[in-house]
């Protein structure tokens, strides 16, 4: 029991011992071997460098849980497991080379492991397949968030609309349903000029892919308010806002007083209206140049560069939860919770309801790839907006052709 406990292990041990086990005991009568003295002496002399697609740390490991006794073994398989103990995995081909006797070492559960590792020390959390719906399943650690309700004073209701309109017609196709939600008032105008605040902590907010701060602001008017957390902000930092604001991640200041090349967030179009680009997770502009006539011009992260007025605020740093872009959900019933409901391809549909609809049979469409107003997709441009093509420098490159 023993034996087959540590074969179902898998990995070296589990298939020297599975070996072992499968062994036929008929010829062999009278020999016992103990692995564990003899995979010690195969560690001490050196001789696993020679065992290619196997880490010293896996015989190690093997080495330490193998003090137990086989079954009987046939003296031509002892004669074979002396020199070379992981003989043992075909020690029914003893014609064969010792080179072609090294096992073939299975490393798909340990670059698992690895990876996992890896991708939980960038900030994910890899789910362990317990069932179903958490197999593959990865999505951001949360640790260091705070675990209680928000902040009752900055919190409204927000009511679904399930992708419809004022008039009840659906203009945004497969959205409903989902878990409740309460909006967080965010401060995207950043107001507070010259006063400091300290962060009491960074929370979770189910309505962006960003963390969100709660800053509390000292003076003769005490407040409160919630901002867009950047990377690396933590509890008990001081954040500030105004033109002599040092340069430091989550301080806002004007254009004007940002150093060109600065990694800025949440900057605004018209002054005073609050922050309207790079909001979400990860996103961040680049400040690439300040004229005299009051503008200056920033690189956004799809590629474009357009004028913004110098006036206009803007945070220093990258916004937060960078990893967001790679979570998986693991199972449909996590996008429904986020109100997302089924996507419908156009090509099942009748031909009333899309352009690629209708036919008998299994059809392509007959057509390029389109919406349901025939507007082809993939790669065509739709922006049409003169009023501000002149604040546009340059156009975002276009994404390679798909082949």
């Amino acid at each position: 029991m023993a034996l087959r406990g540590l074969a179902n292990r898998g990995g070296l041990a589990g298939r020297v011992v599975e070996n072992v086990l499968a062994f036929n005991t008929a010829t062999s009568r009278g020999v016992t071997t103990d692995l564990g003295s003899i995979t010690s002496t195969f560690l001490n002399s050196g001789a696993q460098s020679s065992l290619r697609g196997c880490s010293a740390q896996c015989v190690r490991a093997f080495s330490s849980r193998a003090p137990i006794h086989t079954s009987l073994l046939s003296s031509r398989a002892q004669a074979c497991v002396s020199p070379f103990p992981f003989a043992l995995v075909d020690a029914r081909s003893l014609t064969r080379s010792m080179d072609s006797l090294i096992p073939r070492i299975h490393t798909r559960g340990m670059a698992k492991n690895a990876n996992s590792k890896q991708l939980e020390a960038s900030g994910l959390k890899v789910w362990r397949p317990l069932t179903n719906g958490q197999r593959g399943r990865v999505t951001t650690r949360r640790d260091d968030l705070w675990g209680g309700k928000p902040h009752k004073a900055l919190v409204m209701g927000k009511k679904r609309i399930g992708g419809r309109n004022n008039q009840g017609r659906t203009t945004v196709f497969w959205r409903g349903g989902g878990h409740k939600r309460l909006y967080r008032i965010i401060d995207f105008k950043r107001q507070l000029t010259g006063r400091e605040g300290i962060v009491r902590r960074i929370e979770y907010d189910p309505n962006r892919s960003a963390r969100i701060a709660l800053i509390d602001y000292e003076g003769d008017v005490k407040a409160t308010h919630y901002i867009i957390a950047p990377e690396g902000m933590k509890g008990g930092d001081p954040v500030t806002q105004g033109p002599d604001s040092p340069i430091k991640a989550g301080n806002a200041l004007p254009l004007l007083n940002i150093p060109v090349g600065t990694v800025v967030h949440n900057v605004e179009l018209l002054p005073g209206k609050g922050a309207q680009l790079s909001r979400s997770a990860g996103t961040s502009c680049t400040l690439v140049k300040k004229a005299d006539d009051g503008y200056a011009s920033i690189k956004l992260q799809s590629g474009e560069v357009r004028l913004v007025l110098s006036r206009c605020y803007a945070t220093i740093g990258v916004v937060s939860n960078a990893q967001h872009a790679n979570r998986k959900l693991g199972k449909a019933g996590a996008s429904r919770h986020l109100g997302r409901r089924p996507h419908v391809r156009g090509v099942v549909m009748n031909p009333v309801d899309h352009p690629m609809g209708g036919g008998e049979g299994r059809t392509s469409g007959g057509r390029p790839s389109c919406t349901p107003w025939g507007v082809p997709c993939k790669g065509y441009r739709t922006r049409n907006n003169p009023r501000t093509d002149a604040f546009r420098i340059s156009r975002r490159p276009p994404k390679p052709s798909r082949k």
